[in-house]
């Protein structure tokens, strides 16, 4: 027998046809007697079969009789439409079943370490572990076909508008770019290493300076780094780098790209251009780089409204260097009961503040306990207006001297407010881009600078070479943010090599490291380097955000582990001596 169809491709077109062949998996097994009713699942679907007993077809009974889930069989027979009382409008192929006249068993089921066919909460680690059956799932089918579709309507567009799809090397030079690097020892070459790219950074710019103008790649990136939901060792990224552009270019090709793919996937009509919010206004409005705007509830700062303030709770804070911020919360449902509020502050100090202060606008004026006593009549006024706040709201104020814990304790607590008071819309994509973020950030246990994004980022002007604040420089990069989460991120690059010098200088890369670990695009830096910039998407996010789901291990095949195990194949394994005798390496004890 040979497949002629698919299981979830069969409908009232095709009644009354012979000679139809299935292949698949037994989803489920029903003896009714008289009669077996198997539901047979290939990628397509869902179909009915039917086994009727006749002294024509004893054997085929007998055979069907033996089947149980997870068989792997193939079926010939009769298409017809089903009887009135057994139509199953919940599947595509609900009005008609498959009447058996042939069966072949190609291979049978051990006994299962889960039920395929039942939606239940099963570990992470069976599910890893036997990743095969979990992927047979027609949930988790329907994830990679949608994750395919995307891919190809991506291709689709780039290759429009006249992209070509170049490879980069996986086997290439450790550079210092961020993350650890995976490194891949020379048999050849003993002491000497490949890394794994982290991102095919410095090939999409040479492919720049090699003149193709305009390139995009799958590319897979490999980051040695610990795993959170949104994160794995390795991940894949759509790649994009185009020649003699600017910010503006580069971000419209993004969101008619983005734009289209939600479009034919989801039906969906996003809106473009997006709304564009500086670095600074992000940190200052949300608290966050990567602002979810699907709610409002803004965080508003008091520094300079209070910094002579008879109040020293706040004053004092902020004559120290400090700042005082605070959010807007709407009353709903009396959710901040007192019980409510000591839930809150123990919250804001389980991530890092001495505490909270809360003030409740009423009918009658301020509720509060020590503000109202301290605050004059202008300064609560000040408040009010600043939030605009009606009666019923509550106002919440963090402050401390060390002003990254006054940003991250608030733009925390306004996520927690918002998911509790259900003021986000689960059904709603705001896109956002995050641009003039700076250029450097100093990071106070190495005691250096820092690239924000990546050592390759043009600044926003000449200014490096004048002597200018370096911490207040911004960059030319920009952030693409879907509903809290960092799509991705780009910047137009550096092209000369004096400015690329002088940011490696200002990082405080020495130039051994220089010419050891960049010296080759330098050296291709100055034989005629176009302007060019380019950005960098995560497929994988982009994937799970479409398919609704929460981890992008859900549309990842062969996701690791949050420990950075691969359970399906036992990876990472002990290797023989002889492999590393080979490799002239030898394995240290603890």
């Amino acid at each position: 027998m040979k497949r002629n169809a698919y299981c979830g491709c069969i409908n009232e077109n095709d009644i009354n046809k012979k000679h139809v062949t299935v292949c698949g998996w037994v989803h489920s097994h029903r003896d009714h007697g008289g009669i077996i009713f198997i539901d047979l699942r290939d990628k397509s679907g869902l179909l009915q079969i039917v086994f009727r007993l006749n002294n024509k077809n004893l054997k085929l009974f007998k055979m069907a009789k033996d089947l149980k889930d997870e068989y792997v069989i193939c079926v010939k027979g009769l298409v017809q439409k089903r009887s009135e009382d057994t139509i199953n409008l919940n599947m595509f192929t609900g009005k008609v079943e498959l009447i058996a006249e042939d069966l072949k068993i190609f291979n049978k089921c051990a006994k299962l370490p889960f039920e395929i066919s039942i939606q239940s909460e099963i570990s992470e680690e069976l599910r890893l572990k036997y990743r095969y059956l979990d992927l047979r799932r027609p949930s988790f089918q329907k994830n990679f076909i949608i994750r395919h579709k995307i891919a190809n309507e991506v291709r689709n567009f780039l290759n429009e508008e006249g992209f070509l799809d170049i490879d980069t090397p996986l086997l290439t030079k450790s550079t210092p770019e961020g993350a650890r690097d995976f490194l891949v020892p020379s048999r050849l070459h003993h002491g000497s290493f490949f890394a794994l790219p982290q991102s095919p950074q410095l090939f999409k710019q040479i492919l720049m300076i090699s003149g193709f103008d305009k390139y995009y790649q799958f590319a897979k990136c490999f980051r040695d780094e610990d795993l959170r939901t949104d994160r794995q060792l390795e991940f894949t990224q759509i790649d994009i780098e185009m020649s003699f552009v600017e910010e503006d270019e580069i971000m419209n090709i993004t969101e008619r790209m983005l734009s289209r793919i939600f479009k034919v996937i989801l039906n969906l009509d996003i809106i473009i251009p997006f709304k564009r919010i500086s670095y600074d206004d992000a940190i200052l409005l949300y608290g966050s780089d990567k602002p979810d705007t699907r709610f409002g509830m803004e965080i508003k700062d008091f520094s300079q409204e209070f910094k002579n303030s008879n109040f020293r709770i706040f004053s004092s804070v902020i004559s120290n260097g400090g700042i005082v911020r605070g959010l807007c919360v709407p009353e709903e449902n009396n959710y901040f009961s007192r019980s409510k509020i000591e839930d809150l502050t123990k919250f804001v100090c389980s991530c890092g503040a001495k505490g909270l202060l809360h003030m409740r606008i009423s009918n009658f004026g301020i509720e509060s306990n020590v503000i109202k006593k301290y605050l004059k009549k202008e300064e609560l006024n000040i408040i009010k207006s600043k939030f605009n706040a009606k009666p019923g709201d509550l106002i919440i104020f963090i402050m401390d001297k060390d002003k990254e814990i006054v940003i991250e304790v608030l733009a925390k607590l306004r996520l927690r407010i918002g998911k509790e008071l259900k003021f986000i819309d689960k059904n709603k994509y705001s896109f956002l881009w995050v641009v003039d973020s700076p250029l450097v950030k100093w990071d106070t246990g190495e005691q250096k600078w820092k690239a924000l994004h990546h050592p390759f980022t043009s600044p926003k002007n000449d200014n490096i070479f004048n002597n200018a604040n370096i911490s207040t420089m911004k960059s030319r990069a920009y952030d693409i943010i879907l509903n809290g989460i960092e799509l991705g991120g780009g910047s137009i690059r550096i092209h000369e090599t004096d400015i690329q010098k002088k940011i490696f200088e200002i990082l405080n890369i020495s130039d051994k490291i220089v010419k050891e670990k960049f010296g080759f695009l330098l050296d291709a830096l100055n034989y005629g380097a176009p302007p060019h910039g380019g950005i960098a998407l995560g497929f994988d996010r982009i994937c799970s955000l479409i398919v609704g789901e929460r981890s992008i291990r859900e549309v990842i095949a062969f996701p690791k582990t949050q420990k950075t195990l691969d359970l399906l194949s036992g990876a990472p394994s002990i290797i023989e001596d002889e492999q590393l005798k080979d490799l002239g390496l030898h394995v240290a004890k603890k």
